[in-house]
């Protein structure tokens, strides 16, 4: 653009510089001085908006290509050299560990994805992240060896897209491209999770979830111990979500029944008589060290079953 303005200026001072000499009055010179300009403005306007308008093209060309590179990358099913190459015009190298983290918001945008890709360039350096949209998530692949990148990534969405309203999961750090797609599963497992759960934390670590999988891998063995523990509880009076809701949060609050009171809008005393309510019910309280294990399972198995929708 800066060549292509440059020559446009000094072919309007050629121009001017080879006319003849203008006969008649100042008025005459100054009307043809300001027809050339005008001419000149209007080549601008042409040459600028066209530069836009390639420019832009080249942006989406350019997403695009990045968006396929990262599907490819992340689905395994590219050849493997050609993905290498495509690799290298992103520094990433497919022999190496990478950690992927997955943002789930709904204020998601090409212009987000481009400012956040651009700022952990500038933080960790060229090649060492990368991040696009893939819908309808925000995909950021990171270097293995990488510290703080969820954090920084967090201040950026708070800085983008205001405090709440969107969750990050992490997955553990894999080497290889395979390395890679199950990171990825491991990210979106976590966000799954933490909507089923009801889990608010910004951030979501995979290795610290590890104990849900383990939960859902025996559907069958849940499924038994939810309506062994919790089964009594359908006949109590108002059902049994207020007794899951309880322990939930008692749980959360490793046992404190003065917070779990408050978070519950009740007292204390309506607290314990609902935990001694349970226990009359089920045989099962969460003061008891033996089964205190069994019912926060149970509890974490509900909420992952949906029990007892």
């Amino acid at each position: 653009m800066r060549d292509l303005t440059g020559a446009m200026l000094t072919a309007c001072s050629q121009v001017w510089a080879e006319a003849e000499p203008t006969a008649g009055t100042a008025a005459a010179t100054y009307a043809r001085a300001t027809e050339l300009l005008t001419v000149l403005r209007t080549a601008l306007d042409a040459a600028i908006a066209g530069h836009d308008r390639s420019a832009h093209a080249e942006l989406v060309r350019n997403d695009a290509d990045r968006a396929a590179f990262v599907n490819d990358l992340l689905t395994g099913r590219a050849d493997p050299g050609v993905l290498a190459q495509r690799a290298n015009r992103y520094g990433i190298r497919l022999a190496a560990s990478h950690t992927v983290l997955v943002v789930r918001s709904a204020g998601l945008t090409a212009d987000v994805a481009h400012r956040v890709d651009g700022a952990l360039a500038a933080r960790y350096g060229d090649g060492n992240t990368l991040t696009t949209l893939r819908h309808p998530d925000l995909v950021c692949i990171s270097a293995g060896g990488l510290r703080g990148v969820a954090a920084e990534l967090a201040h950026l969405l708070v800085r983008l897209l205001g405090a709440g309203g969107w969750q990050i999961g992490v997955g553990r750090t894999h080497t290889g491209v395979q390395g890679l797609a199950a990171s990825l599963d491991e990210a979106r497992n976590a966000l799954d999770l933490a909507a089923k759960l009801g889990f608010t934390a910004p951030v979501l670590n995979a290795a610290d979830l590890l104990v849900f999988p383990v939960l859902l891998r025996d559907r069958e063995a849940i499924t038994d111990l939810v309506t062994t523990v919790l089964g009594p509880l359908l006949d109590a009076r108002g059902g049994p979500q207020p007794y899951v809701d309880t322990l939930a949060v008692l749980f959360d609050n490793q046992g404190n029944y003065t917070a779990t009171a408050r978070h519950l809008h009740l007292s204390v005393r309506a607290v314990t008589y609902r935990l001694d309510r349970l226990q009359a019910l089920t045989g099962y309280h969460p003061g008891e060290p033996t089964q205190r294990f069994t019912l926060q399972a149970a509890v974490l198995g509900a909420r992952l079953l949906g029990w007892p929708g």
